[in-house]
């Protein structure tokens, strides 16, 4: 007798096994529910909620909700979409994100889902925010202007690396990621073959002497939209 959950996703059935969030099981099902904080390898967070479905009508992140019996879950509605964009456009203008001078640019997730729900340029004002940035490690850089506290970087290096070099300090509009001293990024523990160095979904945390190596029509998103690996069934 199988334990498999069935559940609908916009009028489709899919299936998950017991524990398994809607997000793992709509990718291993081949839909694609957008996501920032999200990556496989990490718990899950549930802090950008760019991931939000409707469950029977509620809003939950796809990403901690665990998968029910019957759920009827809707990914694709005008509203639940009007909605992930106005997230994103916050996320661009609550930062300083300015995509053609970025080295991640054509790799960010965060424009990448941009494009893909057809932002041209957000409909809010540009905060401008002055955030530090951290430049005296020998091959890291953290740029907190581009940070949008998606938690990467903390499970990373805690789950993954076993170093704990970052975490969040303060609240509410000033919070931001701090290491794990109080001098410098150089002072840490963090190594370039670290998955902290390696997770970050924007240009908040990168590689020295690596950026603009991939020319342009060969980058991450270049020809294909966020999302196309998993809608092409392929596991996320």
């Amino acid at each position: 007798m199988s334990d498999k959950i069935t559940f609908t996703i916009d009028g489709v059935e899919v299936q998950a096994d017991p524990g398994q969030t809607i997000l793992q099981a709509a990718s291993l099902a081949g839909i694609y529910i957008p996501r920032l904080c999200a990556r496989k390898g990490l718990e899950p967070h549930g802090s950008c909620r760019v991931c939000t479905v409707l469950i029977n009508g509620r809003p939950q992140a796809a990403c901690t909700q665990p998968a029910a019996p019957g759920a009827v879950v809707d990914n694709s509605s005008e509203k639940l979409v009007m909605f992930r964009k106005n997230l994103i456009e916050m996320l661009f203008v609550e930062g300083n994100h300015f995509c053609p001078v970025c080295e991640k640019s054509g790799n960010c997730e965060l424009q990448a889902l941009a494009y893909r729900l057809g932002i041209a340029a957000p409909k809010y004002p540009f905060q401008f925010p002055i955030r530090d940035l951290d430049m005296s490690h020998p091959d890291v850089m953290l740029d907190r202007n581009r940070c949008i506290l998606c938690a990467r970087c903390v499970r990373a290096s805690r789950d993954l690396d076993g170093k704990h070099v970052f975490d969040f300090i303060g609240r509410g509009p000033h919070r931001r990621i701090g290491i794990d001293t109080s001098a410098r990024l150089k002072d840490t523990k963090l190594d370039v073959t670290d998955q902290a160095a390696e997770l970050c979904p924007v240009g908040a945390i990168m590689k020295k002497r690596v950026g603009y190596a991939v020319p342009i029509g060969k980058r991450l998103f270049d020809e294909k939209p966020i999302g196309s690996e998993i809608e092409n069934r392929q596991t996320p």
